[in-house]
């Protein structure tokens, strides 16, 4: 007999079969309505017209199921379809849907395939979805095959190449599905191997490469993954031809799934009638053929179920049970889902048993009931067995697998005792390598050839075991650090073959003591001798070409490095919380109009300015000195102190002057340029039994480049109110909230709370009068610290007190701008004191040293000239006269003390003037020795005086003229106003009045005046040419950026401590690159400046 597919038969079968059941339903009585017709009603044909019916199956006619149909058994998960009830009533008949049931043969869902054969159905289909999912790229859902290349795991690790390529461009990621995350912006970390492919091509990989791990310059287009249904694209893909062509598409006819192939003939206990099972009468002999109810194998069932689970290495076999266990009892400890012994098992609620990991992938696959039952089975719901049940579990005996053990194992310790074998084969294994390291064996052809003479990719491949067997150890030993483990097997070999000398190098380089410099060490190399980035690069490439070896670290070593020194890097916290400023720590460079609230009327500011937040800038500034405040702390006893802390902060501002570069681009601004710096003066804490603070820190070097800390750097003239206004807006709004504020910031491990105090003293007369709204330098009102006139300064030259304030400035601003006594302009300015715009920054009443300096050196350079030319016995000389004067002072000067003119005066001109040689110089061309005589006497006067206001600590470094300020300074003053009459009838200077007037007392009040002095701000005026000229870019704005990011990196404590200790490094960089030359050069150090 011919057959079809398993489970069909052909139409010749279909229609002996046919007339069979007919004859059988006919004996039996079965449930057909014409049996139960009169005679002479049936039509002559009607067993013709009953055969074609059964014949022909009408999809449309299929009952479904009833609701009072049972649920299927434990065996029909098996894939064996149970016995099912007899739907045959002998006596009182059934309705039309058992006669369409028994018409249609038998061929519906419910009666052919059973729930049991569903479920194989589903796993049959879920195996072919992940199938196909397993030949598709995840993140382009291309096929895999059609991209030349290697294939990369989706959630595995990055391999070396690959890492190696992301680090060079600055990512540090080790696994795929990060990169993927920060590339593609696809998170894979929940993907699933049921909806999602599990690997991606060569070509995205490729993608992720060029982006460098950040981002993708290609147009990926990431599908969007579903699980698996009946319209699955991925299973039952549309044909494109017809979608192109516009042909109707044929309709394809269902086919009935494919069932196993059935045995021939059995005579059982079982009746197939039309194949609907069942049962035979008792005690009736039946003669007839009868075919054998057959049962699927559950080969193919078992490897879908081993798809999903992926527990074959994991859970045992139950062959591995020595004894001969009745089968019930065994079937109870066995998982219904793996059929391996229970592992970790757990209970539904209908009371089946499977182990844990295998019903929880099995209920994701195919949906939450119980593989049993088919009752509903959440995984919240499952619970652990009885204690009884599972002490039978673990004391079941199993047979250890081992060839010549033989040995009874419990459960419980079955996987200690396999532990066991393999730890004897691994010793095993170990002495036989031993043993064949001293056995020459001629494998024949071409000898080996070293591993030292081969490429590097033959030397992968023969290492290759080796490599598996170390990074199987540093993930076990080392977490994971295979290269400790590398250089430590290296280092022993080298003391194994008594080769000190170069182990001694590896050790010092394991240490961080080696050749290769700290990323610290070479970034304040690189901004201490000025180097741009493609300068460091060709120095950082010919060194290592040279040598041979790594000493400068690469650029983007030195970028990471910069990060935790910039401000935005530190985390801390305000108390309260700063008004109107952001809570945010990670802020770097910003716009400095960024927090000017401009108006409607207002024009934009016609200026670049970039700055650091003041409070980022203040943390990183402390955070700098950490080191130093610990110690101090150590030092007086007070390391648990968390609270009391108070920093003492100087303020300087001035005017840079022309800064103009023949390079860039950007808007029409001014090229003149501003700086705004701090300094951190000091930090003292109060303990709680103490009266008086106790200074834990103190700046030695208050007035040097390298203490000074840039803030904010603008294109924009000093003179310019408006915009200088709205420049340091924001920068007063954020003091001003600080003061206010306590910080909380982590020092020594410990958070710490510091109080600020803010003192504006590195400010020249221009910049305090612009600040302080008061008239310029030439206003009758000559002086920023009282309210004497010119007039009464000449008069009384030394009795004078401090007597302005910023609050007093103020009040005088709003008499000024209102004018509420009605008063002329004349009267309006005697009464507010010279007062003429608002003030907008306080500015602590003080001397600034420096210009003080400045401004008394040219007043001396003009008595100079003017005793040349005896102008005490003249009226009026001319203009051409002076110019004589000065002329032959230039040329006295240049000729005996070497000092050249200048254009401007300038510190150094004034520190070379005002000394006691110069006065001899002039005196020789002075025609009066009693006029030489009297200027000696002024100069020495000065001398004795300078020291004050110059020193950082007058009380310790000059007691005797601070005491004898007051007569010096009395006798100066006679000195003017008698022998210099002519000069100072009436008028005096704005830096000798204060010089005669306030030092005593400002020094009594602050105890210096020379530390809080602005030197150390235009001092950093040569630091921002050169810094501009090492960043030199076509863009001002990120020129500034650049600017100020590598002045505040000059300035850090940290990279000058790192500079102080690695200063010999020089000598082992020329060791390296030549070692004969080294020998003689034993003295050599590496200078830069500022260090």
């Amino acid at each position: 007999m011919q057959r079809g597919p398993p489970g069909e038969l052909m139409p010749a079968e279909t229609e002996k079969q046919g007339i069979s059941c007919i004859m059988v339903q006919e004996n039996l009585e079965t449930d057909d309505p014409r049996s139960s017709m009169p005679a002479e009603l049936h039509h002559p044909h009607s067993k013709y017209s009953q055969w074609k019916l059964k014949l022909f199956r009408v999809r449309s006619m299929e009952k479904a199921p009833q609701p009072s149909e049972t649920q299927p058994e434990k065996g029909a998960l098996l894939g064996i379809s149970p016995p099912a009830a007899p739907n045959i009533e002998l006596d009182n008949g059934v309705g039309l849907g058992s006669v369409m049931k028994l018409c249609l043969g038998g061929k519906s869902k419910e009666n052919v395939e059973g729930p049991g054969r569903r479920v194989d159905r589903k796993l049959q289909e879920m195996d072919t979805h992940m199938t196909h999912l397993r030949g598709l790229c995840r993140l382009c859902g291309i096929a895999l095959r059609k991209v030349k290349g290697p294939v990369h795991d989706i959630h595995g690790d990055l391999d070396e190449a690959s890492k190696g390529s992301l680090r060079k461009m600055g990512c540090k990621f080790t696994r795929w599905a990060e990169v993927i995350l920060k590339v593609f912006k696809v998170n894979v970390a929940e993907d699933t191997e049921a909806v999602h492919p599990v690997s991606f091509c060569h070509r995205c990989w490729m993608a992720a490469i060029r982006g460098g791990g950040i981002c993708s310059f290609s147009k990926t287009r990431v599908p969007e993954w579903k699980p698996h249904s009946s319209l699955c694209h991925l299973c039952s893909p549309r044909k494109p031809s017809f979608q192109r062509s516009g042909r109707k598409r044929r309709k394809v006819i269902p086919r009935a799934q494919s069932l196993a192939k059935r045995t021939r003939w059995d005579h059982g206990n079982i009746i197939n009638v039309g194949e609907r099972r069942a049962l035979r009468p008792f005690g009736g002999h039946y003669h007839g053929p009868v075919l054998r109810a057959w049962r699927k194998p559950n080969t193919q069932r078992e490897q879908w179920v081993k798809n999903i689970t992926h527990c074959q290495k994991d859970h045992l076999s139950t062959k591995l049970i020595s004894e001969k266990l009745p089968v019930e009892f065994l079937f109870s400890f066995t998982c219904l889902v793996c059929d391996h012994l229970l592992s970790d098992p757990v209970q539904s609620s209908c009371g089946h048993l499977y182990c844990r990991s295998c019903i929880i992938k099995y209920s994701y696959v195919l949906g939450p009931h119980c593989p049993a039952c088919n009752l509903s089975c959440v995984p919240d719901d499952l619970t652990p067995p009885a204690k009884a049940f599972l002490s039978a579990l673990h004391s079941l005996p199993l047979l250890c697998p081992k060839s010549g053990c033989g040995k009874q194992v419990r459960l419980d310790s079955f996987k200690a005792h396999c532990l066991d074998h393999e730890l004897e084969e691994q010793d095993a294994n170990q002495w036989s390598s031993e043993l064949d390291n001293y056995l020459l064996i001629n494998k024949g052809g071409r000898p080996r050839q070293h591993l030292l003479s081969l490429t590097r990719r033959a030397q992968k491949h023969r290492l290759r075991d080796l490599k598996t067997q170390v990074k199987v150890f540093a993930d076990k030993e080392e977490g994971g650090d295979m290269k400790s483990v590398c250089l430590t097997l290296f280092l022993l070999a080298l003391r194994s073959g008594n080769e000190h000398r170069q182990a001694d190098e590896l050790e010092a380089l394991m240490q961080g003591r080696g050749f290769g410099l700290h990323p610290a060490v070479c970034l304040a190399i690189r901004v201490n001798t000025f180097l741009s980035c493609s300068q460091y690069h060709k120095m950082y490439r010919t060194v290592k070409a040279t040598s041979g070896r790594q000493i400068f670290q690469p650029l983007h070593t030195l970028r990471a490095a910069e990060k935790e020194l910039l401000p935005g890097f530190h985390q801390f916290e305000w108390q309260p919380a700063l008004r109107n400023v952001s809570t945010s720590c990670n802020v770097g460079i910003i716009n400095g109009v960024s927090g000017w609230a401009s108006s409607v009327d207002d024009s934009p500011a016609d200026t670049i300015t970039r700055r650091f937040r003041y409070d980022v800038a203040l943390v990183s500034a402390i955070k700098d000195l950490e080191e130093d405040i610990l110690e101090g702390l150590r030092e007086s006893g007070m390391e648990d102190i968390s609270s009391g802390f108070s920093v003492m902060i100087k303020e300087s501002c001035d005017g840079m002057g022309d800064v103009s570069e023949k390079h860039g681009g950007g808007p029409a601004v001014p090229e003149k340029a501003v700086r705004f710096s701090f300094t951190v003066m000091s930090v003292s804490v109060l303990a709680d039994d103490e009266e008086e603070e106790v200074a834990i820190f103190t700046e030695p070097k208050p007035n040097s480049e390298l203490s000074c800390k840039p803030l904010c750097l603008m294109f924009v003239d000093e003179s310019d109110r408006e915009t200088l206004t709205a420049v340091l807006g924001p920068i007063v709004a954020e003091r001003n909230a600080m003061k206010e504020s306590r910080l909380i910031l982590s020092l020594g491990g410990l958070p710490r709370s510091l109080r600020f105090h803010f003192r504006g003293t590195g400010y020249d007369e221009k910049m305090v009068r612009e600040m302080e709204g008061l008239e310029a330098s030439g206003s009758s009102h000559i002086c920023t610290l009282c309210d004497s006139s010119r007039a009464e300064a000449s008069e009384n030259m030394v009795l004078h007190s401090v007597t302005r304030s910023h609050e007093e400035n103020l009040e005088r601003y709003e008499i000024w701008r209102t004018n509420p006594f009605s008063e002329s302009v004349d009267e309006l300015r005697d009464r507010v004191k010279g007062v003429s715009a608002k003030p907008f920054m306080e500015t602590h009443p003080t001397l600034d040293a420096l210009h003080c300096d400045i401004g008394n050196a040219v007043e001396f350079y003009k008595i100079f000239q003017d005793e040349i030319g005896e102008v005490y016995k003249k009226v009026n000389p001319s203009r051409e006269e002076r110019r004589s004067w000065r002329a032959a002072l230039d040329k006295q000067l240049r000729k005996k003390i070497k000092l050249k003119p200048v254009m401007r005066m300038n510190g150094n001109y004034a520190r070379k003037l005002m000394t006691q040689e110069t006065v001899e110089v002039v005196c020789e061309l002075v025609p009066s020795e009693e006029r030489s005589e009297a200027l000696r006497e002024l100069m020495r006067l000065y001398l004795q005086m300078k020291p004050v206001w110059r020193a950082t600590c007058p009380a310790k470094e000059c007691p005797d003229q601070l005491c004898r300020y007051s007569f010096n300074s009395q006798h100066f003053a006679d000195l003017l106003s008698t022998t210099f009459k002519y000069r100072y009838n009436g008028k005096i200077t704005n830096y000798l009045h204060k010089t005669l007037a306030h030092v005593p007392e400002i020094i009594e009040r602050d105890g210096s005046i020379g530390a809080w002095a602005s030197e150390g701000n235009e001092s950093a005026n040569k630091l921002f040419r050169r810094f501009r000229k090492m960043n030199a870019r076509q863009s001002k704005a990120f020129e500034l950026e650049d600017v100020l990011k590598h002045h505040w990196l000059y300035t850090s404590k940290y990279l000058q401590k790192f500079m102080e200790a690695h200063k010999d490094s020089a000598k082992a960089l020329q060791a390296t690159i030549d070692p004969v030359e080294s020998l003689d050069d034993e003295d050599m150090s590496l200078e830069v400046n500022g260090v």
